[in-house]
Order: C-alpha cells, then structure tokens, then sequence
C-alpha cells in the first residue's frame, strides 16, 4: 500500500511538472506570435507609406523642380523600407520619416503646392499613417517586452532555452530623435 502511494505521488508530481511545462511553452507560443503578428501590423503601416511616398514626391516635383535634392534622399530612405531586420527598417523608417519632415518644410515655401488638393490628401494620408505606425509600434514594444520578461524570468527561461525561444528586438528611435526638441519662442 505504501509503494502505491509512492508511485501515486510521483505521478501526480510529474503530471504537474508536465501539465506547467505545456502551459508555459505554449504562454511563450501564444507571446511570441502576439510579437509577430504586432511586426506584421508595422509591415503593413510602413508598406502603406512606402506606396504614398512617390505620390507625394510627384506632386512635389512639379511645384519644386530645384529640390532635387530632398526628392532623392525621399526616395533613397522609402528603400530601406521593404527588407532587414526590426533593428534595421527600424532604422529606416526613422530616416524616412526625417525625410518626409524635410519635404513638407519645402512644400512649405511653396504656396500653391499647399493649396493642391492632391498634395493636401496625400499629406493628411501619410500623417494618418505615420500616426497608425507610432500606434503599432507601441503594441509591438509592449508585447516584446512582456515575452522577453518571460524568458527571462525563472523557471520559464529554463523552458525557453530548451525549445530554443530567442528574446525579440525593440523597435527603437535613432538616437537624434531622442533629443530634448528646443523651440526659439523669440
């Protein structure tokens, strides 16, 4: 009767040992996919503003002929929009929007540009836009940061490095947009 309840125990013991093994791999499952799916949103977002860019590019062009310059470093910064890792178009889309920033303070100089109906939606699509990437973003950053805790924390980092889970990359601004903004009130 004793060995029974030897054998009873340490089958409950490992049923419970099993039983939060699942529970905790597939918390990471359900974790990292939030993750992807949350970059999946970003994708979409950027993949929006990638298409507005030469749009919004044309209908500069035609107003501001002698700005080549700031059409081209548009367009080079929207490439590195498609491909690379979150580190890398995270980079990008920091370049892009400085880009963009850049255009609108030529369109500025240009007051029938600011009147054309074409630019003026194009304009209000890539601030919606960008305001749907900084959204997206956050959610991204929230879910890496609760995943990466989770691999971190004891007993479900043992769990985690068993099944080869990987801490996931923040989508983080470059470092000169992280300065304090200083406005001349003069």
């Amino acid at each position: 009767m004793a060995l029974e309840s030897v054998f009873l125990a340490v089958g409950v013991l490992l049923f419970l040992i099993l039983l939060y093994l699942a529970i905790t791999y597939n918390n990471l499952i359900s974790m990292r996919t939030r993750i992807e799916t949350a970059w999946a949103q970003i994708d979409v977002f950027l993949k929006r503003r990638y298409d507005l860019i030469p749009n919004l590019v044309e209908a500069v062009k035609g107003y501001a002929k002698h700005e080549k310059e700031t059409l081209e470093n548009v367009m080079k910064a929207r490439a590195g929009l498609i491909e690379g890792s979150v580190a890398e178009r995270g980079g990008a889309d920091s370049t892009v929007t400085q880009s963009v920033k850049s255009l609108f303070a030529v369109a500025e100089a240009y007051p029938n540009l600011k009147a054309n109906e074409n630019f003026l939606k194009l304009q209000e699509e890539l601030v919606a836009t960008e305001n749907s990437i900084a959204f997206v973003r956050i959610g991204y950053n929230d879910d890496a940061l609760h995943y990466n805790i989770a691999l971190q924390a004891f007993p479900s980092s043992i769990i985690g490095n068993m099944f080869g889970f990987k801490p996931k990359e923040f989508f983080q601004a470059k470092e000169h947009e992280r300065a304090a903004v200083k406005v001349d009130l003069k």
